[in-house]
């Protein structure tokens, strides 16, 4: 028998680990791959809707939020990923509305599930769940709607273009089922914007865009949700009162950009987006007709101004007029350029646009409502967090108006992250 060289032995030895170690990398790859398409098919719901019937559509995989569900869930939990050494520690914390957005939610159960820092969901347990890795967890929330969650900021799958992404899936007490709202994504990741334009978000309980703020070493996302909105299926709730006339975004979604002429104001004679040069803090957006200087628009402008004063760099107002015009091409206008005279404006800006559904400006991403008197809309960090339609400029009003400026939590001042 042909004797092979020990030297020949010890290289086919490696040879073979080699060989067996790609192999076996491979399948794990693959596997990790299998679960991230699993996933995302489970948040898109496109090709796995369960019942079509079913409040929310359907959701194949969302029952993996009753294995290993404890008995007692508190509205904050802490991940195994906060721990995890060299890894990027991440707070999310909000507040769960009901479907008008403004009426807090509580014993929400809302289960999470995310990928490491790997980008992988990567499990030291067996079991169904073990699909969705080691780093998930149920917060309910309180009577205030509050939740919070310690956990680590997870990666992108590996060798794939979507963004980084948590996912979520709620039931709330009185359903007979679970749902998915938006999955949470940030908005400083660079697969983000490619993204959204090939898969539109839907904002399933609102828009599911975080700006990160810094807390020394931990990096705080602020997410809330709104039941319902944007969701198939969901029980109209008689317990609140609908508006006459609808007009604007829900709130919960994101304050659109547009470029309205400035008329008068900080930023005059410039075609200025408003959120996207002052969206750090609270900015109001007052949409309205194009003006007739009555005493009605003379307190609003006034109001406005004095808050600003009041709030300094903590509030920009804007108020924008629809010119009805055919022409796309805006120019100073005098008839406003007097008002911000006459009022010496300082602070508050007087913008114009053609029409409601122009396209140049994109204002007609707001989906303003033409028989609307005013549409008054508040954000914070481009989310929309309150709105009004067809306020009189009444104390009561402004009182509505002051109470949602003064809703500030803890993080309301923390910096947000460097180029942001």
């Amino acid at each position: 028998m042909l004797e092979i060289p020990l030297q020949k032995k010890n290289k086919m030895k490696v040879y073979y680990f080699i060989l067996i170690f790609s192999v076996l990398n491979c399948c794990f790859k693959k596997q990790q791959n299998d679960i991230a398409k699993e996933n995302q098919n489970l948040i898109k719901g496109a090709s796995n809707v369960q019942n079509k019937d079913v409040v929310g559509g359907g959701c194949d995989g969302c029952e993996l939020m009753y294995v290993d569900m404890p008995s007692e869930i508190n509205f904050i939990d802490t991940s195994d990923g906060w721990n995890v050494m060299g890894a990027q520690k991440l707070l999310i914390t909000g507040t769960v509305y009901k479907t008008d957005g403004k009426t807090l939610a509580p014993n929400v159960l809302i289960y999470y599930w995310h990928t490491n820092q790997k980008g992988l969901y990567t499990s030291i347990k067996s079991g169904k769940a073990k699909v969705h890795g080691d780093l998930r967890g149920w917060i309910k929330t309180n009577e205030k709607g509050q939740y919070q969650i310690f956990t680590l900021r997870p990666n992108p799958y590996p060798n794939d273009t979507s963004p980084a992404h948590i996912h979520f899936s709620i039931k709330e007490p009185g359903l007979s089922n679970e749902y998915y709202p938006e999955d949470l994504v940030f908005d400083d990741d660079p697969l983000l914007i490619p993204s959204l334009k090939k898969y539109p978000p839907s904002n399933r309980c609102g828009s599911g865009i975080v700006r990160i703020l810094i807390e020394g070493e931990v990096q705080v996302a602020e997410h809330d949700f709104v039941l319902g909105l944007n969701v198939p299926n969901y029980p109209e709730d008689s317990s609140f009162i609908k508006q006459n006339i609808e007009s604007g975004l829900s709130i919960g979604e994101d304050q659109p950009s547009f470029i309205p002429y400035h008329v008068f104001g900080p930023d005059k004679n410039t075609t200025t987006c408003p959120v996207c040069k002052y969206g750090r803090y609270h900015g109001i957006i007052f949409f309205s007709e194009f003006p007739n200087p009555d005493d009605d628009l003379i307190k609003w402008i006034n109001f406005f101004e004095n808050e600003s004063i009041l709030r300094n760099k903590q509030l920009k107002a804007y108020i924008v007029f629809n010119t009805n015009s055919d022409k796309s091409d805006l120019k100073p206008n005098e008839n406003i350029e007097n008002i911000g005279k006459e009022l010496k404006l300082k602070y508050t800006a007087l913008t114009i646009v053609p029409s409601w559904n122009d396209q140049k400006t994109e204002i007609f991403l707001n989906k303003i409502n033409p028989k609307a008197k005013n549409t008054i809309v508040i954000y914070k960090h481009r989310s929309i967090v309150d709105k009004f339609i067809n306020l009189d400029p009444s104390e009561e009003s402004f009182s509505k108006i002051k109470f949602s400026l003064d809703k500030k939590n803890d993080y309301f001042d923390l910096p947000e992250l460097e180029g942001h």
